[in-house]
Order: C-alpha cells, then structure tokens, then sequence
C-alpha cells in the first residue's frame, strides 16, 4: 500500500551539523519514499507552509504521508520509523517525550545561534 503523499523533510544545509546528518539520514532511506527540500536555497517555502523562516531554519520539518506537519523530535521519530535500522529509535522516543523535546529545542536554539553568529544566513 503507497501513501497519499511522500514524506517530506525540510532542512536547512546551511547549518554544517543539519546536513550532515541530513546526508546520513538520506543515505539510508528510500529515494521514491521521501523528497529532501533545503530550505535554505529554496527560503520561499517557509512562506507556503505558513511559517517563519527563521524558526524553519532552525528546527527540522517532516510532513508525513498523512499530511501532518511535524517539527523537531517528533520530525526525528517520523523519519526514524522509515528508516532501515532505525526504526527502534522512533519506538524509544515514545516514552522519552518528556525529555527529548525539551532537549531537541534547546540544542536547535544553540545550533541556530552559532550559525547566525559563523553568519551560515
């Protein structure tokens, strides 16, 4: 069974750390199961999801195949669920919610100061 829409990660290569982990996570996946869109060469589609560029640069973005917008751990646990050899990652961020939201948003906001401050955009 196929999924209405493709999976969608927006990310930001601008941010050295982000598209590193971005080509790993890409290397493992199924290129007909997901669409990769760097925000940063293409700024405008932060304008047809509805959000504030900045906050799509410093966070990553899933839409899953529902449609559904997901960002931060949560946008980790649903590419992680597609993913050969990663799928028990999703399945352990479950029960970790508490922590790695928290976790995930302060280490983004680190991230995206230091690439503002190394003037990454």
């Amino acid at each position: 069974m196929t999924s209405q829409h493709p999976t969608t990660v927006y990310y930001n290569s601008a941010c050295p750390v982000c598209d590193a982990g971005v080509c790993y996570q890409r290397a493992k996946m199924d290129p007909s199961s997901v669409r990769f869109v760097d925000v940063h060469t293409e700024p405008d589609v932060a304008r047809e999801l509805g959000i504030d560029i900045e906050l799509l640069r410093e966070r990553l973005h899933v839409r899953d195949s529902s449609g559904l917008l997901l960002e931060g751990d949560s946008a980790f646990a649903a590419l992680w669920s597609q993913t050969p050899g990663q799928r028990w990652l999703a399945q352990l961020m479950r029960p970790l919610r508490w922590l790695s939201g928290p976790a995930y948003r302060l280490l983004a906001r680190l991230l995206y100061r230091w690439n503002r401050w190394r003037g990454n955009w």
